[in-house]
This record gives C-alpha cells, sequence and structure tokens, in this order.
C-alpha cells in the first residue's frame, strides 16, 4: 500500500524483456534505500513492484506481461524518468489517499493550461472507469495522489501546483502524454459492497462497465 505522496524521481537504466515479461533497473536517484530489502514493494509511476536485487543506488524487479500491456511499461525505453515511493509504513503520515499501486488503465493528458503559479491538466478518462472518479475526490496519475477539480463526460482535471511540478515527472507532460491511472479504491470496494446489498453480486454485474446505477443507489438508500 502506497499513499501517492512521490518520494523521489528515477530512471530506468535497462529494460531486459523474456518470455515472461522483462527484468527491469531503475536508478533511485533520491530515494533513501538504506532500509530497502528483497521483497519489498516500491511503486514506479504507481506500478507496485517488487525489489529482487538491490543497492545503494538502484534496484531490480520483475515486470509481468500483463503488466507491459496494461501500463506505461508499454512506451517505456531506458532512460525514461519515474516517479517512485516505498512502500508505506505503519507510522508514516498520510498525506494521500489509499493507492494499491495497480493500475486500472493507460489515460492521456489532452491539454495543458498554466493558471496563476499552478496548472491544469485535462486528461482523457476511460468510459468503463467514469463511475469511480469524482469530482473533489482522488485519483493517482503516475503514482501520484491527485485531486479532481473538474470533469466533463470524457474527461477530468487537476491541478497541479508547483512543489509537485518540480518534484515528480509531471514537469515532463505534453498533450498526447500516456500516463498511468488507479482510481479510488474505496470507490471499487463500494460498488462491490452495494452490488452485494442489493443482491445483484454477479460475475454479469461486476464486469465492466460499473453495475452501480440510479436504481441500485436508490434501492440502497443513497438516494431517495
Amino acid at each position: 500500500m502506497f499513499t501517492g505522496i512521490i518520494e523521489a524521481t528515477g530512471r530506468l537504466s535497462a529494460i531486459n524483456v523474456n518470455s515472461q515479461g522483462a527484468r527491469v533497473v531503475v536508478q533511485s536517484g533520491d530515494l533513501d534505500m538504506s532500509d530497502v530489502r528483497l521483497g519489498d514493494s516500491i511503486a514506479t509511476n504507481g506500478v507496485c513492484l517488487t525489489v529482487v536485487a538491490f543497492d545503494s543506488s538502484s534496484f531490480s524487479a520483475d515486470v509481468s506481461t500483463e503488466t507491459l500491456k496494461r501500463t506505461g511499461f508499454v512506451d517505456y525505453k531506458v532512460g525514461t524518468e519515474v516517479n517512485l515511493e516505498k512502500a508505506m509504513l505503519a507510522s508514516t503520515r498520510f498525506g494521500g489517499h489509499m493507492v494499491s499501486g495497480h493500475v486500472d488503465a493507460l489515460s492521456q493528458v489532452i491539454s495543458i493550461e498554466h493558471k496563476g503559479n499552478s496548472i491544469d491538466y485535462w486528461l482523457a478518462m476511460p468510459a468503463d472507469l467514469a463511475p469511480y472518479i469524482a469530482e473533489k475526490g482522488s485519483v493517482t496519475i503516475d503514482g501520484v495522489s491527485l485531486t479532481v477539480n473538474g470533469l466533463t463526460a470524457d474527461s477530468f482535471r487537476i491541478t497541479i501546483v508547483p512543489h509537485t511540478q518540480q518534484e515528480t515527472i509531471i514537469k515532463s507532460y505534453q498533450a498526447g502524454t500516456r500516463v498511468n491511472l488507479e482510481v479510488d479504491l474505496i470507490a471499487r470496494y463500494l460498488e462491490r459492497l452495494l452490488l452485494a446489498r442489493s443482491g445483484e453480486l454477479t460475475p454479469e454485474a461486476t464486469s465492466k462497465p460499473s453495475g452501480v446505477t440510479e436504481e441500485l443507489l436508490k434501492k440502497s438508500g443513497f438516494l431517495s
């Protein structure tokens, strides 16, 4: 589990593709590696990776074929810059939101607009994930915990303050950049609880698109 508060940025120094997927080596930059152990989890652009080897300035991890297909790793090359966060501790200050490190889909930057000292980014919203994205709710973009500040039928807006811009790879985004998207974990569990409560928890009901409807919300007492 992660918080979405980026600790450092690093770079991919090797991507060795094999029949099971790939093994990647990540130069860890300013990430404190002093307490890292084999088997630890490090979110790399929001993808939870398991450390299989490490030294004071890098770590290696295996990436499955599923991850290669469904995340930004499909585009990454040696030299690609990545956001890094070690798994949270029980004593960690919870500055972001609950992030699992399991990417739901790739999104894409649509437009970028400077507003004062902040920057607005509009991103594409996959139709099957739209029910889980709410204004003033949380999303994770390339491992960064962010607040949704605007919505349309097929896009959402995030606002990036200078500190986040400086400390993450968001500073390199351009229109067309593809990013890893993880929706709020609580929204997913809420859907499952509502379906179970209504007696509609079936494989068909839980397949995408979301089974949460206005009728279901009324039946569950959330709407009058």
